[in-house]
């Protein structure tokens, strides 16, 4: 008896030692990816952040060079490239790992600047310089983007000599790899420093998205909706989410155009999703998942079908695909309202769905909260055939459709939609007012395998 108690002490021992040794390996295993993925993770966001200061530098540069612009040509010249700096800009900005909401304002300024000197730079090519009031808004607008520059420079002096850090990227790869000093500063602590100190913006009176005269303006979609309270705002989050409430936690508040609420919750493999819901109407405004997405596993067709699927799970009807794009492994589709046979352009809807697993990790509707309300839209007083006396004989018509088009700023004008295509294969899409017959914009369709994107 004593034997056999031996014996299987000694098997006991040996499992035991066994299971330590598996645990141990996985332990390493779940080490070295989360090591892997921190890296791959850190090296896209250092990458977009030195993207970011490198075209805000090139962006004040521009703007200093139009405060000494004469002649339309210049201005023309000088503005499209403030224009196309602050696209850069944009687009590096949204590439970082922070939420919309937390730098509503740098990623404002920047909008609005891109959208100032587009408004010249259009002007200048009918031949119209400055006024001195415009001159005078590039002005403060080029001594806050000066500071802005300086900051941000600062910043990526500080991140290459470690006397700052980029900040935990995900929750798992948080717990596994604790060899960061909690002391050093993280990027986003001192974005948002910049975000709660940025200067006072000038006014800008003229046609564009940005101009004061859109200010204070009652999202549409929300007229009438009651404020709703925190409580209330996490049950919508977690209804949205398809989670249980006790998994959706507050991160705080944001203002701006659409005040909101913030919460977070945690998902698999340690990653994490961020959602705003509006204060007024408790309706979710945007949604962002932390985590970078990996080699894909479905293609764009499934990824479209899985967008739609979720728009119309979440209540938004009669919503029509108009492009998709695909970066960094994930797929963003630009859905727009249609009402009738008339597509709205302004109610716009963004889902992105992550390549690898299928599932949605994006989702933005500012523009459908802003503009999405009842209209009544004229008729056209021109025909589609009369319309496309408008498109050069030199194109080839592909598809027709009726469209209200904004305008820069709070306008809509209806316009026949044709998409052609150009000997050489290039596509266009040539908007002709319904009402007068001539054109009313031109833009440019780029396709490739990545999605469609307009010039």
């Amino acid at each position: 008896m004593n034997h056999k108690w031996k014996r299987a002490t000694r098997l006991a021992l040996i499992y035991l030692s066994a299971a330590v040794v598996a645990l141990g390996v996985l332990a390493g295993t779940q080490y070295e990816r989360a090591q892997r993925w921190q890296r791959q993770a850190s090296n896209q966001y250092q990458h977009a952040f030195d993207e970011l200061v490198t075209a805000m530098g090139e962006m004040d540069a521009a703007l200093e060079k139009s405060l000494y612009a004469t002649s339309p040509g210049m201005v023309n010249a000088v503005c499209t490239e403030v224009f196309g700096k602050a696209m850069t800009a944009q687009m590096s900005l949204g590439a970082l790992p922070f939420h919309a909401e937390e730098l509503e304002r740098t990623s404002g300024f920047i909008s609005r600047v891109g959208d100032y000197a587009f408004s010249l730079a259009r002007a200048a090519a009918g031949g119209s310089g400055y006024t001195p009031e415009q001159r005078e808004a590039l002005r403060s607008l080029s001594e806050t983007a000066g500071v802005l520059s300086d900051n941000l420079e600062g910043f990526r002096a500080q991140l290459q000599d470690g006397t700052l850090r980029l900040g935990e990227l995900d929750a798992a790869s948080h717990a596994l790899l604790q060899t960061q000093a909690e002391s050093v500063p993280v990027l986003g602590d001192s974005m948002r420093l910049v975000e709660r100190e940025f200067p006072e913006m000038p006014s800008l009176i003229y046609d564009g998205p940005f101009s004061e005269h859109l200010s204070g303006q009652t999202p549409r979609a929300l007229e009438g909706l009651a404020e709703a309270d925190a409580e209330t705002a996490r049950d919508a989050a977690a209804r949205f989410l398809g989670v249980p409430r006790a998994r959706v936690y507050p991160t705080g508040e944001c203002a701006g155009e659409l005040p909101c609420y913030g919460f977070a919750t945690d998902g698999q493999g340690g990653s994490s999703s961020f959602i705003a819901v509006t204060k007024q109407g408790a309706q979710v405004l945007s949604l962002l998942a932390s985590r970078p997405a990996g080699s894909a596993a479905v293609d764009a067709e499934t990824a479209v079908a899985t967008a739609k699927e979720f728009l119309a799970k979440v209540g938004y009807r009669d919503m029509a695909e108009t492009y998709h794009m695909t970066q960094n492994g994930v797929l963003t589709v630009n859905f727009a309202y249609r009402q009738g046979e008339v597509l709205c352009y302004s109610d716009l809807v963004k889902v992105s769905v992550a390549l690898d697993t299928g599932k949605v990790c994006g989702f933005e509707a500012k523009g459908y909260l802003t503009a999405h309300g009842p209209r009544e839209i004229p008729a056209a007083a021109v025909g589609a055939e009369e319309a496309r006396a408008a498109v050069p004989d030199s194109l080839e018509v592909l598809a027709h459709q009726l469209a209200l088009v904004p305008s820069d700023g709070k306008y809509e004008t209806l316009c026949h939609e044709f998409k052609c295509a150009a000997a050489d294969g290039r596509h266009y899409i040539i908007y002709v007012n319904a009402h007068t017959g001539a054109q009313h914009k031109i833009l440019i369709l780029l396709e490739d395998e990545s999605g469609a994107l307009t010039l």
